[in-house]
């Protein structure tokens, strides 16, 4: 990554920071992800080869930037989703400024709606960091929409524990995958799937 933009990105997760400690209502804060969150993320783009990337829950695209930018490095893309239109637009305007908008399409509609359909075995690697109640309903889908080989990235599974408990089990229930929990940042649970 070039400074420039690793300069920007510091610039837009302070930005973030300062917008959500005004904000009472959670669903009005941004939540981005933490730094070293990001740079996992980044870094598991790379190791997997990740060139057809899914992002469910855009934001203002603060880890749509780091994914962008590691999907670049392979050669590959990011399709990011996100249910509010406003937030979509924010996320365009800060991946124009870091000149990284041709490695992502942004859709702005509801993610169930996006997994369903989505062809399988279609996606390397999943960005899960959205609305949590709906985790269990995606999971239908989830593991079909991955490749073998594919990589599932949840985020907040720490932070969060009590609201991804459910989905979690389901995780673990479920033949041909495997999964591992990263406690950094918010915790970063890991699926990958494998042959079964």
């Amino acid at each position: 990554m070039n400074k420039q933009l690793e300069l920007y990105l510091d610039d837009l997760y302070r930005h973030g920071l300062e917008h959500d400690a005004n904000k009472a209502d959670r669903l009005e804060r941004l939540r981005n992800v933490e730094p070293e969150t990001a740079r996992l993320l980044a870094v598991l783009v790379c190791a997997v080869g990740a060139k057809r990337l899914l992002e469910l829950g855009t934001s203002n695209g603060y880890s749509t930037l780091w994914l962008a930018d590691a999907a670049r490095r392979v050669g590959g893309r990011v399709l990011s989703v996100d249910i509010d239109p406003a937030r979509s637009a924010v996320a365009l305007e800060n991946l124009s400024n870091a000149q990284l908008q041709g490695y992502v399409e942004l859709r702005t509609e509801d993610a169930a709606l996006t997994l369903g359909k989505a062809v399988d075995a279609s996606v390397d690697m999943i960005f899960l960091d959205a609305e949590r109640p709906a985790y269990c309903d995606y999971w239908q889908h989830l593991p079909r929409v991955l490749r073998l080989g594919g990589l599932l990235v949840v985020d907040n599974v720490l932070s969060h524990a009590a609201e991804v408990q459910a989905f979690r089990r389901l995780v673990e229930e479920e033949d041909g995958v495997t999964e591992s929990l990263v406690p950094i940042g918010a915790g970063v649970l890991l699926v990958v799937k494998y042959p079964g």
